[in-house]
């Protein structure tokens, strides 16, 4: 027990001593670690001393340095600077010597001017003095010239002007003469070339349709059928037509009247169908009369296409032509508007042709010129414009549009194919037998035009001759001169085309004579 309590307390001595000697030991290492670092430190600082010495020395070197080179650098900028002022003293010396110049210029004008100013001032005086001396013999010589007259100075200027009127009459009546001479016998010549070519192509072997239609009965027996039980017959097919039916002594005859031809067609139609089945009331009258339309219908676009093929015209809208095929059915003047637009078409055509024209858009305006007809018992407004308007709706050139529209000169021309459509429209509306007119109208075109003539001073009498074709005027001598009567002739021609409306052409006739009489006795 006690020797292993002396073992284990020598085991613990040794664990001390060796224990304490491990310890001395590091602690010797530190104390060497930090003398090293001690002497590191030191080392560090002397070598730091020595670097700010050398970097201070630097400094003040470089430091001199700069301040030699500054000093040297605003010197140099100190004699440029000195050198800048004297040539700016010097440029200012120079203008103040030229403003100096200027200056004494300046003075010695404006002391010319004052002089010059003085002189006119003298000179305007004494125009002054020169006006009212001419003032007064202005007055003194008219006082002289109207003793030596018999005329007052307004009376003199009356005179002159009256004079100078006169004179210029007679210049313009020459001017108009030599012109007309000039042209004449070339313009006769070319125009009834060209004239009689074209129409020679294009004559129309139609002359005038009807403007009414008459149905043909077997018998008188019929037209009580078609009056029905208490006139419910014709009451039904009057409102589904839209058609007037006369029914008078004529015998086996009805006539049909409307101003639309379409409706009379249809209804001239469906009576003959009503007449050959025998069955007519009320209910077969519907069926007839909506099967005479379709039929219409389809003769409308027969019509309007073998239009265009007849001219060789492109494709067209097939709304203009349907509308184009309704004209088979209207007339104006007793001409079928269909057969006169084709005819126009032609006619324009070959004109465009013979002066070197577009004879396809001449072709064309001319078959579309009346196309408004049909439409102007919807629209209050010219055929020419509504046309147009209605072209323009569905896609055709301005230039087809501006022909149509500019035919009876409501709007300006701007072709020469708008031109030859109007003229290509008087020829064939003023071609014997090509129109008539019914009595009333035909008196009041003349009426008309001797109202026109007779509303001229100086006119004595007047005579609408030639179916209207011709105006002849006679004049009296003593108060219009032979000037005065050729620019009067012009004057009542433009008054005419002003004021009426007439196919054709109108010439104008003045008649200028003086007879002198005396008896033997």
């Amino acid at each position: 027990m006690n020797l292993m309590l002396g073992i284990g307390l020598a085991i613990v001595g040794v664990a001390i001593v060796f224990s304490t000697m491990y310890k001395k030991s590091t602690i010797d290492k530190k104390i060497e670690e930090l003398n090293n670092l001690e002497d590191d430190r030191l080392k560090a600082k002397i070598k730091a001393k020595d670097i700010l010495e050398r970097a201070e020395k630097e400094a003040i070197a470089k430091g001199k340095e700069i301040e030699i080179k500054a000093k040297e650098t605003v010197y140099n900028l100190k004699e440029e600077a000195e050198k800048d002022i004297k040539i700016a003293k010097n440029e200012l010396l120079q203008k103040e010597s030229r403003l100096a110049k200027k200056e004494e210029t300046l003075e010695s004008k404006i002391e010319k001017v004052e002089i010059r100013a003085s002189e006119l001032e003298d000179i305007n005086h004494e125009l002054d003095n020169r006006k009212e001396e001419i003032e007064q013999i202005k007055v003194s010589q008219e006082e002289v010239l109207e003793k030596i007259s018999e005329m007052t100075k307004n009376e003199a200027k009356d005179m002159l002007i009256s004079r100078l009127r006169d004179d210029l009459v007679h210049e313009t009546a020459l001017a108009i003469r030599e012109f007309e001479n000039k042209m004449e016998d070339e313009k006769e010549r070319i125009s009834k070339r060209i004239l009689s070519t074209a129409i020679g192509k294009a004559s129309s072997e139609f002359v005038a349709d009807a403007t009414v239609s008459v149905v043909n009965l077997p018998n008188d027996e019929m037209k009580g059928r078609i009056i029905g039980r208490e006139g419910r017959n014709i009451r039904a097919i009057e409102a589904l037509t839209g058609v007037d039916i006369i029914i008078d002594d004529t015998p086996e005859a009805v006539v049909l009247s409307s101003f639309d031809g379409v409706k009379r067609e249809v209804a001239r139609r469906a009576i003959e169908k009503l007449i050959n089945d025998g069955r007519i009331h009320p209910g077969k009258i519907e069926e007839v009369v909506n099967k005479a339309r379709k039929e219409i219908d389809k003769d409308i676009v027969e019509a309007g296409e073998q239009a265009l093929l007849e001219l060789g015209i492109p494709g067209m809208h097939m709304e203009i032509i349907r509308t184009l095929g309704k004209l088979k059915y209207r007339t104006s003047y007793g001409q079928n508007v269909l057969t006169h637009s084709i005819e126009v078409a032609k006619l324009a055509g070959n004109l465009a042709a013979e002066i070197g024209a577009d004879t396809k858009l001449a072709k064309r305006a001319g078959l579309l010129h009346d196309v408004g007809k049909v439409l102007e018992h919807d629209i209050e407004a010219s055929h020419a414009l509504i046309g147009g308007e209605f072209l323009k709706k569905f896609g055709e050139k301005q230039n087809v549009i501006n022909a149509v529209m500019a035919h009876h000169n409501e709007v300006e021309f701007e072709t020469v194919e708008a031109v030859l459509v109007q003229a290509s429209d008087a020829i064939s509306a003023s071609r014997p037998g090509a129109r008539r007119e019914t009595l009333s109208t035909y008196l009041k075109r003349l009426e008309g035009l001797e109202e026109i003539a007779t509303s001229f001073d100086g006119v004595e009498s007047s005579y609408a001759i030639q179916a209207g074709r011709e105006i002849r005027i006679v004049i009296n001598p003593e108060v219009v001169s032979d000037d005065a009567a050729t620019k009067m002739a012009r004057d009542v021609a433009k008054k005419i085309e002003e004021s009426m409306q007439y196919p054709g052409q109108i010439k104008v006739t003045i008649m200028r004579e003086t007879r002198a009489v005396e008896y033997a006795k």
